[in-house]
C-alpha cells in the first residue's frame, strides 16, 4: 500500500472512531493486493485503483463501524468482495459475521481472504436470501441485517426481516435518497420498522455521500 493510502486509510478510519494498529493495517493490505491480483481475472469489483479501494470499499464498510455493538451477530446481505463484512471483523474480532452472495466467483474470494486472514467467527455462503432453505437455516439469527448494494431499500427491508431477532435491526447503506425511499422512511416500511436512526455519511472523496438508515424490527 503507497504511504500516502496507508495514511488515507489510518485517518479516514479514525474518522468513524476505528484506529488502526500495525496488524490491522497488514490485513488491509493484503486484503487489498489479492483484490487488485484477482480483479485481473475476475470481476470483483470496477473500482481498480489502490486510493479508490481504500475509500469506496474500505472507508465506506467501516462507516457503519459506530452503529454495531461489541459481539453483535451480522448477515451481509449481497457482499460481493466482501463489503461491508470483512474489513469490520478486521477491525473488531467480537462480531459473528456471515456473508451472503449468488455470485460464486465472489464467495469463493471471500472464502480465499477469511483464510489469508485467519478469521474466526465468519463464514461465507453462497444463496440468495429469498431461498426458503435459506431462510430456514439463518432464520431469527441475527441482531444486525446489512448491505450496501443489495437492492432498493424496499426489497432489502423485506428481505432482511426474517433473518433479524425481535428487536433486531436493518441497517442499510444508500446513497442520497430517491423519492420513493423518502416515502418509504415516512410510513416505516408499513408496520414492520421503526426507523430508529438516518445519518448523513460523506466520505474523503468528491461527491461520496451516505445515508446510513437503521430501522428497529417491530
Amino acid at each position: 500500500m503507497e504511504p500516502e493510502n496507508q495514511n488515507l486509510l489510518l485517518e479516514g478510519a479514525k474518522g468513524f472512531g476505528v484506529y488502526l494498529d500495525e496488524n490491522t493495517l497488514a490485513a488491509f493490505d493484503l486484503f487489498l493486493r489479492d483484490l487488485l491480483k484477482w480483479n485481473q481475472k475476475i470481476n470483483l469489483t470496477a473500482i481498480r485503483t489502490e486510493k479508490g479501494i481504500i475509500i469506496k470499499h474500505f472507508l465506506d464498510s467501516l462507516s457503519v463501524y459506530p452503529y454495531l455493538p461489541k459481539s453483535a451477530s451480522l448477515l451481509d446481505i449481497g457482499s460481493g468482495a466482501g463489503f461491508p463484512g470483512i474489513p469490520l471483523k478486521i477491525v473488531d474480532p467480537s462480531f459473528e459475521i456471515t456473508l451472503i452472495d449468488s455470485v460464486h466467483k465472489k464467495v469463493d474470494f471471500q472464502r480465499h481472504i477469511i483464510r489469508r486472514l485467519g478469521l474466526r467467527r465468519i463464514e461465507a455462503v453462497h444463496g440468495r436470501v429469498q431461498d426458503g432453505e435459506i431462510v430456514r437455516q439463518m432464520e431469527g439469527r441475527f441482531d444486525h441485517v446489512l448491505s450496501r448494494a443489495f437492492s432498493d431499500l424496499q426489497t432489502f427491508l423485506l428481505f432482511s426481516y426474517p433473518f433479524l431477532k425481535k428487536g433486531g435491526i436493518a441497517l442499510a447503506m444508500k446513497g442520497e435518497l430517491k423519492g420513493e425511499e423518502i416515502q418509504i422512511l415516512k410510513e416505516g416500511e408499513k408496520v414492520r420498522y421503526r426507523l430508529q436512526k438516518a445519518v448523513a455519511v460523506t466520505l474523503p472523496f468528491p461527491s461520496s455521500k451516505r445515508t446510513i438508515l437503521l430501522f428497529e424490527k417491530r
